[in-house]
């Protein structure tokens, strides 16, 4: 036996510290090599770390939220065997796009170990995975909700790639009361919990905090009729290519965004405060608000404006389940120049969505609901939604968001206009 220290590792581009999201194993544990033993957070990547030997831990550096240095310990195991201990150089960087650990075969009875081959393994969380897992796979937050509801993820199904407990499948464990008695008692409760906002949620919160305190938000609200639209969108879909993606109507706001956006500059633009400059943007990068099982995040469709219908629904595909399973790099997170925001059928008739900051506009899509409308003198049955989008009112004048959103709205409800 010999002690081993591990370092925190080098995620690469540029980052200097990693927060701790959540330790799986502690002081006392056993672990196995390519364990997977902490999931930590940098810039909105949460990347897993496995073990480089096997082993006691002997101690762990850091709790939950506490930041660390790239360099600075991170846990002492007691490894099995004769190990080398690495020199007091930070570690060699590793590729954060990481998708898999390679699985370690067990049945070779003589396995050599040396320096080089010690560096911990990381990977992105909800990533296609070859190992053989030696836990239940899930991700941090699908953790945390199960410790909530004190349900053990080896008994819920898993359906995720990879063979991962999603937090659908997690919903559905619950309301299935597996874990629960078919009648509640009537008792009384008391207690309560103290949740520390850490990781993707810290960053959440502070960005938003930000919003919020420094752009004045200017909300306006406006229905759309989309009869026309879905129409169009349906018989689209039915006359597509195999290789061509089922269209939404993400994929229409998307194109009208491109095409009206060059007659409202202003919207398409970052307000820097601070300098007093607002910068507006010949390029359309539209971000799309995706909810993750980590938290909310808004990957990016580039360059809009040279796209067209299938490609902006290709690509928006691409970017936002890169965001859900954690295989986004950081040019797909960044770089926004405005914002769609929508909960689908959860998106109620109005919503005062927060604008992503540094940008000036963002558009919020509620649900679609078919209601009786007057159309011609006659009460006619419509597919109706409502836009409720927020402007920085510093720099975009309440008339310029309206007359922005009717000619949103004129686009949508006349489709053919779009493509025009």
């Amino acid at each position: 036996m010999s002690q081993y220290t591990m370092k925190v590792p080098d995620i690469g581009e540029g980052v200097v510290e990693v927060e701790i999201v959540e330790w799986l194993v502690q002081a006392g544990d056993t672990v196995s090599e390519d364990q997977h033993i902490v999931d930590v957070m940098t810039d909105k990547a949460t990347v897993e770390i496995t073990s480089p030997v096997s082993g006691l831990v002997i101690s762990a550096s850091g709790k939950p939220g506490d930041m660390l240095p790239v360099g600075s310990e991170m846990i002492v195991f007691e490894a099995e065997g004769t190990i080398d201990q690495p020199g007091d150089e930070t570690p060699a960087p590793v590729e954060e796009t990481t998708r898999s650990v390679p699985e370690v075969d067990t049945d070779d009875e003589t396995i050599t170990t040396s320096a080089d081959s010690l560096q911990p393994k990381v990977a992105r969380i909800d990533s296609d995975s070859t190992l053989k897992p030696v836990q239940v796979l899930a991700a941090p937050a699908v953790r945390r909700r199960a410790r909530e509801a004190h349900v053990e993820l080896a008994r819920v199904k898993a359906t995720g790639r990879g063979g991962r407990v999603t937090l659908d499948d997690l919903d559905l464990h619950i309301v299935s009361g597996h874990d629960f008695p078919s009648a509640h008692p009537k008792v009384k409760r008391s207690g309560s919990r103290e949740v520390k906002v850490i990781g993707l949620r810290r960053l959440i919160a502070e960005k938003l905090a930000l919003s919020s305190r420094s752009i004045a938000h200017f909300t306006y609200i406006e229905e759309v009729d989309v009869t026309e639209l879905e129409s169009l969108r349906q018989y689209m879909n039915a006359n597509r290519n195999d290789d061509q993606p089922k269209l939404t109507y993400m994929s229409f706001f998307m194109l009208a965004l491109s095409r009206l956006l060059l007659d409202f500059p202003q919207c398409n633009a970052h307000f820097d405060d601070g300098a007093g400059i607002v910068t507006q943007y010949d390029a359309i990068h539209i971000g799309i608000a995706t909810q993750t099982a980590n938290g909310l995040m808004v990957p990016v469709v580039k360059h809009a404006e040279s796209m067209d219908l299938w490609e902006l629904a290709n690509n928006a595909n691409r970017v936002s389940e890169g965001a859900r399973n954690n295989t986004a790099v950081k040019d797909e997170l960044t770089g926004s120049t405005i914002t769609i925001t929508s909960l689908g059928a959860l998106g109620g008739l109005a919503s005062t969505p927060v604008i992503n900051h540094p940008e000036v506009a963002i558009i919020g899509v509620n649900k679609t609901l078919e209601r009786p409308v007057i159309k011609d003198g006659q009460i006619v049955s419509r597919l109706m939604l409502n836009l409720s989008s927020s402007f920085d009112h510093r720099v975009v004048d309440g008339y310029d968001a309206a007359r922005f959103i009717q000619a949103f709205k004129g686009m949508l409800e006349h489709p053919a206009t779009i493509f025009i």
